[in-house]
């Protein structure tokens, strides 16, 4: 009896295993996105061996966002998505060892890529001749940021987390035009770039981004999908330039957002009533009867010493009477303006484009703006300055 019982045990031990077996066999196979996919996961396994083996003679850098994207599906999709033409130049900023830059060669006409180290730009060489693939290359070892962009259809790139934000800022606000861009970023930058008035991540980033282009959440990534593994998941967004953008000063813009973002969630009434803020606008006007020279930029911020006006008590000790009243005169202005467009009680986060648009021409309206007459003699770095200050 007990024989028997242990046989029928084991039998029933042995079943539950291959049913077990089977299950997750074909979960596996019904959640393949490719018909190749067994070819895919030994070419992933392949690759990554491969590189895990180069990876012990190159030493990558953290300071400069070395993660390499390893797995081939995640690659297939990013250049699906990215709906390249057979006729299309692709620019691809950080190609790192080429696992993107191959799959882009097989679509595109051409690919142009700016990777700035060396050992990299070597590494990528040496895969894409092994391909025969070198006369649709080019390679730029440079500084993509201080770097001219040449002439493109769409940017797909997998971005070093460190230098996202101005590389943003340099596609949407830059003097290339182009079709798109399909960009693998860090997902808390992602779901910052994609946030709406009202939500807790909208910020300055979004609305500056988004008064040009409109923003695209394509699909999440997992941080074991790179070599090192980073500390983060990872997003791809895509980006499209707008049909029709707002008549607008874009450094004026960029410094009003500036100016409304330093606090977004107190009121605008609160915003504007502090000391400090009024006398650093005042500081930048120069009155002539009734005519504004210069123009107003705030950039300030409030340290633990100051007021409830944000005005220190050593400021508060040097605050003559006649500073104080051109001081009245000019936050009662500001006021009125708020108050004309029913602003003085908003909050920036909740805002829409179309308000924050209005309230910029209320104060352009009344001869008060927020971009100084002094500007720096680099166009590209006045851009990046203004639309992507601290956040």
């Amino acid at each position: 009896m007990l024989h028997r019982t242990k046989t029928l045990s084991e039998n029933i031990s042995k079943l539950n295993l291959s049913q077990h077996f089977l299950r997750q066999h074909c979960r596996t196979k019904s959640t393949r996105r490719f018909n190749n996919a067994k070819d895919e996961d030994e070419d992933y396994h392949r690759v990554r061996r491969k590189t895990e083996n180069q990876e012990a003679q190159i030493y990558l850098l953290k300071s400069r966002g070395q993660h390499l994207l390893m797995n081939p599906r995640v690659l297939n999709s990013i250049v699906q998505k990215s709906n390249i033409l057979p006729t299309d130049t692709v620019l691809e900023i950080g190609p790192g060892t080429g696992n993107l830059t191959l799959k882009l060669l097989e679509v595109a006409e051409k690919v142009i890529a700016i990777e700035i180290d060396k050992r990299m730009v070597e590494i990528l060489h040496k895969r894409v001749s092994e391909r025969g693939l070198q006369d649709r290359l080019t390679v730029f070892c440079q500084d993509a940021l201080r770097t001219e962009f040449p002439k493109f259809d769409l940017m797909v790139a997998n971005i070093p987390y460190g230098i996202s934000s101005p590389l943003v800022a340099k596609l949407v606000f830059g003097k290339n035009s182009y079709r798109g861009g399909t960009l693998l970023l860090q997902k808390e930058f992602a779901r910052r770039l994609l946030a709406n008035p009202g939500d807790s991540e909208f910020n300055r980033l979004a609305v500056n981004v988004r008064l040009v282009a409109d923003v695209e959440f394509v699909m999440n990534v997992s941080k074991k999908d790179f070599l090192p593994c980073p500390k983060v998941d990872s997003s791809v967004v895509k980006i499209h330039p707008k049909a029709e953008i707002p008549e607008v000063d874009y450094e004026e813009w960029c410094a009003f957002t500036r100016t409304c973002f330093t606090k977004k969630n107190k009121t605008l009434g609160a915003i504007f009533k502090q000391k400090r803020m009024l006398l650093e606008l005042m500081k930048l006007q120069e009155i002539k009867g009734d005519e504004v020279n210069n123009t107003i930029y705030s950039d300030y911020h409030v340290n633990d010493t100051e007021d409830e006006d944000g005005l220190s008590n050593e400021d508060n000790a040097n605050f003559s009477s006649d500073v104080g009243m051109d001081l009245n005169l000019f936050r009662e202005k500001v006021i009125d303006i708020l108050r004309s467009g029913g602003f003085e009680d908003k909050r920036p986060s909740k805002l829409s484009h179309e308000e924050l648009l209005n309230l910029l021409s209320l104060f352009n309206r009344a001869r008060l703006h927020f971009h100084g007459q002094v500007k720096p003699t680099n166009r590209k770095d006045a851009e990046l300055a203004s639309a992507f200050g601290p956040l």
